[in-house]
């Protein structure tokens, strides 16, 4: 038996129940508790994953052009007062359980990525967020990566990702990108960029976020959970999450379902 509710609110707790089944002869166990809940999407960005040259706060991002020159003086200030106990030679022989502890995660963006990846993955549903960004940054991009993307690689430069990318350098333009490939976009440079993205349906949408209007539409076929990606070279900007997707954004898609562009568009 499925039951099935509509109108329901976003981000809200209804219920909490059991159930059991049962005939005429016998009845079964209670069930655990089920809660009946809409879910709301929350992200902060992972510091962990970021090029040295940004400065990561929560859900904020600023270019720090010092920021890897800073952090190896202070790696050769820390070996030059290393202690005897805390030598090469010392640390190896340590216990496992007294030994430092390190965070798994993959490896720091470096060279020109200058990227940092969501702390959380998509693998289910339809999800919105919007990103505010400094349009005089150097460069700047928006769009999601595969946890497989390459320390070295670029958002848009291979098939591990999708972007907008913005670039004042020398010549501005606005671009979407994948697999290394462009297309211009002939479309003003808004203040906020909305991304949504349809799991299960393979699309991932961005809409000028103020006025809700459609900029681009990739088509994909995601077999694996992607994360949400950002790009800043000379610039800030910050997300916000736990969104409702938009009414008009949920209506624009059944609407450009046939019509959105897509990677084969790319040229």
């Amino acid at each position: 038996m499925a039951l099935c509710w509509s109108g329901l609110r976003f981000d809200t707790r209804y219920m909490t129940f059991r159930v059991k089944a049962c005939n005429k002869a016998v009845a079964g166990e209670f069930s655990e508790p089920i809660t009946l809940e809409t879910h709301t999407f929350l992200f902060k960005l992972d510091a962990a994953s970021a090029h040295q040259n940004l400065k990561v706060e929560d859900l904020s991002v600023e270019w720090d052009s010092c920021g890897g020159k800073v952090q190896e003086i202070c790696k050769d200030k820390n070996r030059t007062n290393q202690s005897p106990m805390h030598s090469p030679a010392r640390v190896s022989l340590m216990s496992p359980k007294r030994g430092p502890t390190t965070r798994v995660g993959r490896d720091r963006f470096t060279a020109e990525s200058y990227t940092v990846l969501a702390d959380t993955m998509i693998d289910a549903g339809q999800q919105y967020w919007e990103v505010r960004f400094d349009k005089d940054s150097k460069a700047f991009a928006v769009g999601v990566a595969l946890r497989s993307l390459g320390r070295f690689d670029q958002l848009g430069k291979s098939s591990a990702s999708w972007c907008i990318h913005l670039n004042n350098w020398l010549q501005q333009s606005l671009t979407a990108k994948h697999n290394n490939k462009a297309r211009t976009l002939d479309c003003a440079i808004p203040d906020r960029i909305g991304v949504y993205c349809n799991y299960e349906e393979g699309v991932l949408s961005f809409y000028d976020a103020k006025l809700k209007q459609l900029m681009h539409t990739f088509r994909a076929k995601f077999t694996q959970p992607i994360i949400p990606a950002f790009m800043v070279w000379n610039g800030t900007f910050s997300v916000k999450t736990g969104l409702q997707v938009p009414s008009v954004v949920q209506s624009g898609q059944r609407k450009n379902s046939n019509t959105s562009s897509s990677n084969a568009s790319l040229t």
